[in-house]
């Protein structure tokens, strides 16, 4: 009962193809164009002999038992790897759970992680407690650093973690630069790529050894669902499989047949948020409220060079930093409580818009320039929905004026 493994995966297809074929194969399923979700937790097996065979048989690589994974999660990770252009794929229960499971699978005591500080707040925190108590050394570095990262490098750096663009301010990393460097150093790289989506990022083929998604966002993107996948080259597969197997990380098989039904439209609707995104992030550059839009698209941001030369595309993520003068305790509220199209509230990718304070989320110990900017201000997140822009802009606008007539 050995699972699926891309060796029949199709050649020079374009992603946009890609994505609507790719985990689907109808015969096998009774002619099913959608594999169906297989809600399963034990396997049966034919004989004794059968039994014992699928025993040799690496955990995840085989369906054996639910918790490896069922026929609904091999095609979801099939289809998740070919949009990675990667070796394998494993999924589980959260994209936390993805960011930190590979910390698990390849740091030992007395090695040292050295960890963008733009990364996404829960993962800073594990790696502040949980990898810390373990006796795994953690520092953070500059995002914007690029090959100056070989300036934190310690004898006992085992890897270097990026995310870019970063969380709440969407730096973009020189990643070719940094994979370099640890290359030459025999360091291993991971890359959250949750903001794009390997539909416009493919961190492996820049280099890197694990890219991490949070599928919750993009690839599900109907909020409805928690997951996380991670994708690695076959060089570092192994390690990765024997601490999946040993931590019994999973997804759930109806969630992966959502993922799948959702991914069929990734490639259309990341479009439009990158086209609502853009929208509103000129439109904010140009209102006397706001006092820097951070998304890369745009030339003011801070990596847009980077992001240009690197990205075939962009989500619809993205901050802005309101005057000092708009920013006095409680403006927020006041801006942001009657929004009607804009929902308050974690989490982001799916098709409704989301907009949430950010102050008291951001944790930084590097690029004092950009604190030197916020400090004092109100620092907002928001998260371009499918609706029409013009409705988002109108709704934004009359929170606006809800401010000046404080």
């Amino acid at each position: 009962m050995t699972a699926n493994n891309n060796e029949t995966t199709k050649k020079h297809q374009t992603d946009d193809t890609m994505l609507i074929h790719s985990g689907r194969d109808p015969m096998s399923h009774h002619g099913a164009l959608n594999i169906p979700p297989y809600q399963v937790s034990t396997i049966a097996f034919p004989t004794t002999e059968a039994f014992e065979t699928d025993m040799d048989i690496p955990a995840g690589d085989a369906l054996s038992y639910g918790m490896h994974g069922s026929p609904t999660t091999h095609a979801l990770e099939d289809a998740i790897c070919q949009l990675e252009q990667g070796y394998r794929t494993r999924l589980c229960c959260s994209g936390l759970t993805a960011a930190v499971a590979p910390l698990l699978c390849y740091l030992s005591a007395g090695d040292h992680l050295l960890m963008t500080d733009s990364s996404y707040t829960p993962t800073k925190n594990f790696c502040i407690s949980m990898l810390k108590r373990m006796g795994i050394e953690v520092s953070w570095f500059d995002p914007l650093a690029g090959k100056n990262v070989c300036e934190n490098i310690q004898d006992n750096t085992k890897a270097i973690f990026l995310e870019s663009p970063g969380s709440w301010v969407f730096e973009v990393q020189d990643v070719p630069a940094i994979v370099k460097i640890a290359k030459q150093h025999n360091i291993m790289t991971f890359m959250d790529n949750t903001w794009s989506s390997p539909l416009y990022f493919k961190p492996l083929q820049f280099g890197v050894d694990v890219s991490i998604q949070a599928v919750t966002k993009y690839l599900a993107g109907h909020s409805d669902l928690m997951m996380g996948a991670v994708t690695t080259t076959e060089e570092h597969y192994p390690a990765l499989r024997e601490g999946w197997s040993h931590l019994g990380l999973c997804a759930a098989p109806y969630d992966s047949f959502l993922t799948l039904r959702g991914m069929r439209t990734l490639s259309v609707r990341m479009k439009k948020h990158w086209e609502n995104a853009l929208h509103l992030a000129e439109w904010l550059s140009s209102r006397p409220e706001v006092k820097q839009v951070m998304y890369p698209p745009l030339p003011s941001s801070a990596g847009h060079d980077l992001w240009k030369r690197d990205f075939t595309g962009a989500s619809g993520l993205l901050s802005f930093v309101m005057h000092r003068s708009f920013s006095a305790p409680g403006n927020i509220g006041i801006m942001a409580d009657k929004l009607q199209y804009f929902t308050i509230g974690h989490s982001w990718g799916g098709c409704n818009s989301m907009i949430i304070p950010c102050n008291a989320m951001l944790q930084r110990s590097t690029n004092q320039q950009m604190f030197n900017t916020i400090q004092n201000c109100s620092l907002i997140r928001i998260h371009a929905g499918l609706e029409s822009v013009e409705d988002l802009i109108d709704d934004l606008s009359n929170a606006f004026s809800r401010l000046k007539q404080v």
